[in-house]
């Protein structure tokens, strides 16, 4: 019949248009029914894609809460009894009734009761079946499979407890494969996933794994929680929202440092390693909201965000950028009003890293306000270090490190060589902006002893800036003289030659003005006495 159908209508149609009832009218309404009735049988021949389909909410046509009340303790009794198949096996008959007449109510009983039956028979692997095949029946209500998903994952503590981690990893996938592509179940797959996730750090960090099994676990855990996009989730909250971003860049950096550890060793240059992590890290700090961390109930989140940011700007050497974000610890209420504890210790490291920082117009600006702030004049050292940075005098180094040195070499920051080897750096260009400042040419070897440095590392210095765009100068190295002024074009002469000529002009009309005005006060006076 199927295979006539479209011979059937097609040959209504010719009768209809040699009658010509309705004129073109009757005859284009056939043809779409024609094509419609084609269609659908044409589509009714092949089997299904789909092997379920979620159902659109839609009105309820029948109450079975009588029917249910009735049967929940009849499959009670026989589950208990250990008729457990035969008590699902009804549950899933009235089951069918209600999912059909859209009882949402009577539904959600139904599935959790089975569930509820498998699980206190400590049949998990029946329960696994029972929450994948009623997930997956033709129509089955969302809100039904999400009251089962969620009654599941309250029993995942106390499976892995009571039966082990088999069980609980294999609840936790099946959880996972019901959850999965369906929006309504986003939340709990991400939670699902994060527990996931712990489960493969765990391993990473167990004391007997071995070196690759550690990174595989690793990477897994971190595969596991960067695939959800957890900022587009729209049913969750913005709390929620940001612990998973944290999770996520926490983590990419153990991965990352994991695997820069294993470069290091192998003596492989810098390229590679785990730089891919940083980058996402990177990514995953612009997905944070920071006004929504200056709220006082999320500072814990603050100054985890913030601690993972400083992480990542030392690892790209980016000393002004961990300024900011310790200054942004520093700013936190609980964290200022600490001022010997962790205040203090905020502050000393704001002060090591702006210091740091390669001379720009931003970190002269965050320098200069560092200085100006009361709060640092606590810190007695410190407060004289920042002084010598903005004031525009020489600082030897040979002075800095006797005075400074004892107490910065101690702490964490300058322990390192590389960190304390570009502190030096920093005082030979603050050196070299200084004398550029007051001389216009200087010769090399003056400069060279104002610097403490060798004839060949205060040219590298001097050309870095240079090319950095810090300072202009050009080396005369037959003649062994630096010049720090541009030669001026003439046109540049005469223009600051007029200018100075036109204040100059203005200096004299004004104490013209000023000598007439003293000559006429002066005769009047003399007319009043006489």
């Amino acid at each position: 019949m199927k295979d006539r159908a479209p011979n059937i209508h097609v040959t209504e149609f010719v009768a209809s248009a040699r009658k010509g009832k309705r004129g073109s009218e009757s005859l284009n309404a056939t043809r779409q029914s024609t094509v419609r009735i084609a269609t659908s049988t044409w589509h009714s021949s092949f089997p299904s894609r789909s092997t379920y389909n979620m159902a659109d909410p839609k009105k309820q046509e029948k109450d079975y809460t009588k029917e249910v009340d009735a049967l929940l303790p009849e499959a009670e009794s026989l589950a208990a009894s250990g008729k457990l198949q035969e008590a699902l096996d009804k549950i899933y008959v009235l089951e069918k009734q209600t999912r059909n007449a859209s009882d949402l109510k009577s539904t959600t009983r139904l599935v959790t009761a089975a569930s509820d039956a498998c699980y206190k028979a400590r049949n998990f692997k029946l329960l696994n079946n029972s929450i994948n095949t009623l997930s997956k029946k033709h129509g089955q209500l969302k809100a039904a499979i999400q009251a089962m998903v969620e009654q599941a994952m309250g029993w995942l503590e106390d499976i892995r407890k009571t039966e082990g981690t088999e069980t609980w990893l294999e609840l936790i996938e099946t959880l996972r494969s019901v959850t999965e592509g369906k929006i309504f179940l986003e939340t709990p797959r991400a939670r699902v996933t994060l527990l996931l996730a712990h489960y493969h750090e765990s391993l990473a960090t167990a004391p007997d794994a071995t070196p690759t099994a550690r990174k595989d676990s690793l990477q897994l855990a971190s595969d596991l929680l960067s695939e959800l996009q957890v900022e587009t989730y729209s049913s969750m909250d913005r709390r929620e929202k940001t612990e998973f971003i944290l999770e996520q860049m926490r983590l990419l950096i153990a991965l990352a440092r994991l695997k820069d550890s294993e470069i290091g060793k192998e003596g492989k240059d810098s390229i590679g390693g785990g730089e891919a992590e940083w980058v996402k890290v990177r990514v995953g700090g612009r997905k944070v909201n920071e006004e929504f961390l200056k709220e006082k109930a999320n500072e814990d989140l603050k100054l985890k965000y913030y601690d993972m940011m400083i992480q990542y700007a030392l690892h790209q050497s980016s000393y002004l950028d961990a300024a900011k974000y310790y200054h942004k610890v520093w700013e936190t209420p609980s964290i200022k009003e600490d001022v010997n504890g962790r205040g203090r210790v905020a502050l000393e490291h704001i002060v090591y890293y702006v210091v740091l920082a390669p001379h720009d117009n931003e970190q002269s600006d965050m320098l200069h306000r560092l200085f100006a702030d009361p709060a640092l004049s606590k810190l007695e050292l410190h407060y004289a270090l920042v002084k010598c940075f903005t004031t525009p005098e020489l600082m030897r180094w040979p002075g800095i490190e006797a005075i400074y040195g004892p107490h910065l070499r101690k702490t964490e920051v300058f322990s390192s060589d590389k960190l304390w080897e570009d502190l030096h750096t920093r005082v030979i260009e603050h050196n070299i902006r200084i004398v550029a400042q007051y001389y216009t040419r200087i010769t090399l070897a003056r400069l060279t002893s104002l610097l403490d440095l060798t004839q060949q590392q205060t040219e590298e210095t001097l050309c870095r800036l240079v090319v950095s765009g810090t300072v202009w100068a050009r080396i005369d190295r037959p003649a062994g003289i630096v010049n720090f002024r541009s030669s001026r074009s003439p046109e540049d002469v005469m223009n600051d030659w007029s200018s100075d000529m036109q204040r100059l002009l203005g200096l004299i009309e004004k104490t013209w003005m000023g000598v007439n005005a003293a000559q006429a006060a002066q005769s009047r006076a003399l007319k009043a006495a006489s």
